[in-house]
């Protein structure tokens, strides 16, 4: 059987677009994961999108409830296009992020910023079961906003990792699917922030969200793809963080 990073570097070098009008991405990441001291990473990795180029992207709340998104690609075409209404603010600058091992990885960005966090991650036999189902499924089905409403409500309960919203609205008004063909846990995570140490993994007392996407209460990686809906300036709030010049 592959390894996960065998698995993950195949990913990005496969990575493909489907066909639609829709804005949409693949690739993979940590959905989230959250710390005894009150931070929550989430990470996302998109060798391929329709809106730009591919790109990373580093999300950080901190114990006050603020959200910051770091990526190396504008907020125009990363993740503040979807999020920046929610957000403190939206940083572009590198982000770095390598494989050290066949089931662990690092996620850096530099001294401007100084955070460093690693992961390493585990197969269950959860994570194995549902795999094998969502690898089977036809992409017509993730398509599907009743499947993947029904697919995030029974998915939570079944990972231990509380609410989970495959479909939704995002905080900038446009309507998203997440279409996960893969998963794993996060089975150990260590991070810090200028040297401040985030502790050990710990849901948090309240689960978090940003709009109908909710921050898993348990580190979840994925590998597939996700889709939004095409930027309506009528309908949709541009990519600027509120208070940002």
């Amino acid at each position: 059987m592959k390894s996960i990073r065998a698995q993950v570097l195949e990913a990005e070098q496969s990575a493909a677009l489907g066909s639609g009008e829709d804005e949409r991405f693949s690739g993979y990441g940590v959905m989230g994961l959250s710390f005894s001291s009150g931070h929550v990473r989430a990470m996302r990795r998109f060798p391929v999108t329709s809106v730009g180029p591919g790109y990373k992207s580093v999300w950080l709340r901190r114990p006050s409830g603020s959200w910051t998104i770091y990526a190396d690609a504008p907020p125009a075409v990363s993740c503040a296009r979807y999020f920046g209404a929610a957000l403190e603010a939206a940083v572009q600058c590198p982000v770095t992020v390598t494989w050290t091992g066949d089931s662990a990885f690092s996620v850096h960005i530099g001294a401007d910023v100084d955070l460093a966090w690693d992961l390493e991650l585990a197969s269950t036999p959860v994570t194995r079961a549902m795999t094998a189902v969502l690898a089977a499924l036809p992409g017509a089905v993730l398509e599907n906003t009743a499947v993947l409403k029904a697919m995030g409500a029974a998915s939570g309960p079944v990972l231990r990792a509380g609410r989970l919203g495959l479909t939704g609205a995002v905080p900038n008004g446009q309507g998203f699917r997440a279409k996960p063909r893969r998963l794993w846990f996060v089975s150990r995570s260590s991070a810090s922030l200028g040297g401040q140490d985030f502790g050990t993994l710990q849901p948090l007392r309240v689960q978090t969200r940003l709009g109908d996407f909710w921050i898993p209460q348990r580190g979840i990686f994925l590998i597939g793809a996700s889709s939004f809906d095409a930027f309506d300036p009528a309908r949709h709030l541009p990519a600027s963080v509120p208070g940002a010049d």
